[in-house]
Parts: structure tokens; sequence; C-alpha cells
């Protein structure tokens, strides 16, 4: 992997660490003018023909402030949860698409581009789905109707679908969801082709965690991946969600893993990244961060068919991992008061910026 000079790198943390201490320096400055007249890390990624995203949830866009920033640093949103099938059909056949739509609708307004998350999943299932038992011809019939209406409502709204997500464990088996146990591993096939019939022109993903390096668990995709594409099945690329953590080790197998994946013919893409780490945050921290924060945007940018990165959320403020990891957080680049730290310096670095 290409790696950024660590003194510069290292510089820029260390200017963003005065900056969030209150203490004046050049690039306080420069951070404020570079909010209002020079590029934003969306501009830089597209000089790549890249797009920079974020991920976003209703009931956060009532935060002016955050909005703001939501709509002028990225040009594409993922919904958090307004798409999941909780969300999108409480109750058997009747559909409520008012929380996807609302980020739809913002996102056109601010001429952003939607990753749709997520049809098929495991978890934030509705009670009537997962309460009772299922015959395989029931179930398919329920898979069928669930992605065929929810793709058919955002034909031409969304580029791409995480179609399935995260359907595999550690060591490369099956997870043994209510889809796989009743309908077998040809669930996900199925998912594809359907998703396709309903929007010919959506690109189309699967997505997981603990698959950015190489490891039984990205084999297991690789594998299927090839199998699915010898089959004509439609799939368009592989979702590596990038939820990493500083105590665990950096993924240096990446760019090889990024690259294996386009030799099939498939985009790939960071669609969850966040970095956590173990709390409290300190300058050496924030400085690796930051280091690995550029480390997976050189990786993509190495890789002519990784098509862009999304952030899984961009601040502090709204991150999910306190709440699921006690005595973890600062995972992204922007802090609880949506002021950047060096995370943002070393992504707009390594996107070619200052």
């Amino acid at each position: 992997m290409r790696k950024t000079a660590p003194r510069l790198r290292l510089a820029g943390a260390l200017a963003a660490a005065l900056m969030l201490a209150g203490i004046a320096t050049g690039p306080t400055a420069q951070a404020d003018e570079r909010h209002g007249k020079e590029p934003t890390l969306a501009d830089l990624a597209q000089r790549h023909g890249r797009y920079f995203g974020s991920a976003t949830d209703n009931p956060e866009l009532v935060d002016e402030p955050y909005k703001a920033l939501l709509g002028s640093e990225f040009d594409q949103i993922t919904p958090g949860n307004g798409m999941k099938w909780y969300a999108t059909e409480p109750q058997q056949g009747v559909f409520d698409f008012s929380k996807g739509d609302e980020i739809v609708n913002l996102a056109r307004a601010n001429r952003q581009k939607v990753r749709g998350h997520t049809l098929v999943w495991h978890s934030q299932l509705p009670g009537w789905l997962t309460e009772r038992e299922w015959t395989a011809p029931e179930l398919r019939a329920v898979l069928k109707k669930h992605i065929q209406a929810e793709v058919r409502h955002y034909r031409g709204k969304v580029f791409a679908w995480d179609v399935v997500n995260e359907a595999f464990n550690e060591d490369g088996t099956y997870r043994e969801s209510v889809f796989y146990k009743t309908l077998g591993p040809g669930y996900i096939a199925d998912a594809l082709r359907w998703a396709h019939q309903a929007d010919p022109r959506v690109k189309l993903y699967l997505n997981d965690y603990n698959i950015e390096g190489i490891g039984p668990k990205s084999d297991a995709y690789y594998k299927l991946a090839r199998e699915l594409k010898a089959k004509g099945v439609p799939l368009h690329g592989i979702g590596l969600q990038a939820h990493l953590a500083l105590q665990y080790g950096y993924p240096t197998t990446l760019e090889d893993n990024l690259r294996r994946f386009s030799r099939l013919g498939l985009d790939t893409a960071l669609t969850e990244v966040d970095i956590r780490m173990q709390l409290p945050a300190t300058e050496e921290k924030l400085a690796q961060q930051a280091e690995w924060y550029g480390n997976l945007i050189e990786a993509c940018l190495a890789v002519r068919r990784c098509v862009g990165i999304t952030l899984w959320d961009y601040t502090d403020k709204y991150s999910w991992i306190p709440a699921f990891f006690p005595g973890e957080g600062a995972a992204l680049p922007w802090d609880e008061q949506l002021a950047p730290k060096p995370a943002y310096f070393a992504l707009r670095e390594a996107l070619g910026g200052r």
C-alpha cells in the first residue's frame, strides 16, 4: 500500500489538535476558509472519479448546523435506518417509505446521490416476520414482494443497493438468518435477480463488515461472487463496511483485496467507514486514526473500480459506536461540536487537498 509521508500526516494531525484545543494556528484560518471557498471532500474525491459520502438518519435532520455540513461537504448520502425492513414494511404487505423518502428528498435538494441500504438483513426485522415459522414457499414470496416493492419505489432515485447485508460469519460460513435457514444459500442469488427485475439500471451490492482484509470471511465473498458471476446473476459490487478499531490493527491487505474483486469485474466501495478507539481519545490515538483514514483513501484511489467512500455518519455527535461498544468512540472525522479532527485533514491530504 502506498503511504503518505508520516511527517505531513502528523503535522496536519497536530495542527488540528491545537485547533480543537482553541489555540490559534495557521490551519485554523485555513479550515474556516476551506468550508467557504476551498474544495470540499466531495470535490476532491470527484477529481479522482470517486464519490465521498455520509450516512445520516431522520432524527438528526432537525439539527440545522449538522444538516448544513451534511449538505455541503458530501455528494452522497446513505439512509442509516430509514430503508430497512422494520421501517419500510412494519406490517405485512403494508409499506411505509416516508423515512427513506425524507432522506432521498434531502439528497435531491442538495444534488447528492443515494445508496439504498438495505433490502435483506438478519437484523432490524419487523416482529411479524421473526415471530412465526415460515415454509420456504411462503417466505420466498414475502421476500420477493418486499424487495421488489422497495426497489420499484426508489427506481431512478438511488444509484446502488446493498441487496444482502452481512450474509457470512467470521469463519466464512453462512450466517443462519431466517432467510438462510428457511431458503438455503440460494436466497442471495434470488434477491439479486428480483432487485434487478425491479430496477435493471441500479447497481447491486453485497455488503459486510470485517471483509476489508483478505481472510476467511472475505474469501467467502470472493468465492460467492465468482460463482454468482459465472451463473450470470446480476451482482455489480462488494461493499466493505470498514468499521475499524485502533486496538485491532489496520487491514494491510485492503488494497490487494479490492483488486481481486475488481478482477472479477466488480466495483467496490467503502460503505460504512468509522475508526473507533478506546476512550479517552489522546493526541497519539487521534494521529493514528488520521493516518488510517488517509490509508483507506489511498487504497481506494489505487484501485480503479473502488468507486467511493461513505462515512457512517460524519460526526461523533451521532455515532453509533458508544451505544454498542461501551468505553469506545471518537470514531469520526468531526467531533461532537462539528469541529474537524486530525482525521479530517488527513482525508483532505490523501485526496490531494491541503
